[in-house]
């Protein structure tokens, strides 16, 4: 993973942006294509074919629907057609041993043999892609590409393609043929991927470790312990999936593209319906658009309403894995939510603020334990260890271990609230602001260069969604 950082970050990136802004107009579209396919072949070689066929069962279904867009019922046949056929390849390489393990438990007689089946890379965020477009087209709300590698190149676009965000085709439609890259935009998106790339390499890997640490010796850590390795794994999620997400956007920047955020400071949140209005938008706003409003929204009634909320959620845990506590968590939030929504609000709403965020982030940690141990016998224990006072507040090895992090973790504290962008928005306007940017920038490329170079831990979680 190191390795191949390194050369995504000193050779394929510039040699990319090299040739991408030399050849003609005409042929950048083709380039990014070929260029995209190359990088995600580089580590799933057999996949690109599965891919490919994605890409080329539903730029067919986009196409036909918007050339026989007066024919509703056939339109609405398609629409169905592409749906199941991107479910049933998600389903197989995602779902298929989870499913044979379940239908084991629930009928054993069945005997049914489980497979196990490598799961490709960010095969659920192109296929949701994939399915935006065809139901976009549908809708009216953005026409079908005509020519193939257009289509192809909003599904396999290099910067996203892996971990997201989720590009809805709606938003950059236009931006397939009609964008005009310029210096500013350019500069934007370098100083956004190296804000990306510091908060992936310098914070969340820390915090990783720091999590690694705790975590291994469990519940006796003591309290204070327990919670400290959980409020790291939560600062290693954040920043490793915003970091990411930053580093996409601004790619996207350097090539002409706006993609639209991903994060906005989640854990500042004073409630769970904040908290996912800050999260991971681009995948709430998917399961709203295309799950929750084709459901009925809140439309039909409060008990109907209720119903969709939780088919949303458990949508949302299990295209995070195949695994029961991926679906508990999905439910866990669906039920925070709806508690909220319909009993909690009205009185969150008259309490301290310090409070709501303390009631905000106690459970949205409690849903990082549930998220990360597939393991339930783990999960129950971690959270046993977060109330146990059979090891005190914090035993004396854990203590050398936080103490060791605790300038990080202030670190990660600050860097997890827009108090740097406040201060960077009051200073933007400052003649001589390009020097402290340019410093930091190239700062920031060498120490996180020094920090890939010296330290082979270097994950991306959400690569295996």
């Amino acid at each position: 993973m190191v390795f191949s950082s390194l050369i995504f970050l000193f050779l394929y990136l510039p040699v990319t942006l090299l040739i991408y802004y030399l050849i003609p107009r005409r042929f950048k579209n083709v380039f990014l294509f070929l260029i995209s396919l190359v990088f995600y072949g580089w580590g799933e070689p057999m996949f690109v074919f599965l891919m490919l066929g994605s890409i080329f069962i539903n730029y067919i279904h986009a196409y036909l629907i918007y050339t026989h867009r007066d024919n509703k019922s056939f339109s609405k046949k398609l629409v169905v057609s592409s749906v199941i056929i991107n479910l049933a390849l998600l389903a197989f390489f995602k779902y298929a041993g989870f499913i044979g393990e379940t239908l084991n438990i629930v009928l054993p007689f069945l005997n049914i043999p489980v497979i196990s089946i490598p799961l490709p890379i960010g095969i659920s965020f192109y296929t949701f892609q994939t399915m935006s477009c065809v139901i976009d087209v549908y809708r009216g709300d953005a026409p079908a590409k005509k020519n193939f590698i257009t289509f192809g190149t909003y599904v396999v676009l290099f910067p996203q393609l892996i971990a997201g965000p989720i590009v809805r085709y709606m938003d950059v439609a236009d931006q397939l043929d009609n964008r005009r890259e310029n210096m500013d935009q350019f500069v934007d998106g370098v100083k956004l991927f190296m804000v990306g790339m510091g908060k992936k390499i310098l914070i969340a890997n820390q915090m990783g470790l720091l999590w690694d640490s705790l975590r291994a010796t469990g519940e006796q850590n003591g309290i204070i312990g327990s919670w400290i390795g959980i409020i790291a794994y939560s600062f290693q999620i954040y920043f490793d999936f915003s970091g990411y997400s930053d580093m996409a956007i601004g790619l996207g920047r350097m090539l002409g593209f706006e993609f639209l955020k991903n994060f906005d400071y989640p854990y500042i949140s004073k409630t769970i319906t904040e908290f996912w209005r800050r999260w991971h938008i681009s995948l709430s706003t998917w399961f709203k658009e295309y799950v929750y409003i084709p459901l009925g929204g809140n439309r039909k009634g409060v008990p109907r309403q209720i119903l969709n909320l939780i088919i949303v959620w458990a949508c949302t845990g299990l295209w995070h894995g195949a695994s029961l506590n991926f679906l508990l968590w999905g439910l866990y939030f669906g039920v925070l939510l709806i508690i909220e929504k319909f009993v909690l609000m009205r009185f969150l709403n008259k309490l301290p603020a310090f409070i709501q965020h303390i009631y905000a982030l106690f459970l949205i940690c409690i849903g990082w334990v549930i998220f990360y141990f597939e393991d339930l016998g783990q999960l129950w224990s971690y959270l046993c260890s977060l109330f146990n006072p059979e090891y005190g507040l914090i035993a004396s090895d854990a203590f050398h271990i936080v103490m060791s992090y605790l300038p990080l973790l202030v670190v990660a504290v600050l860097a997890s609230t827009p108090l740097a962008f406040k201060l960077y928005q009051k200073l933007r306007d400052w003649r001589y602001i390009w020097i402290p940017e340019t410093g930091l920038c190239l700062g920031g490329l060498l120490i996180c260069t020094a920090s890939l170079v010296s330290q082979s831990y270097n994950p991306f979680i959400y690569f295996r969604f």
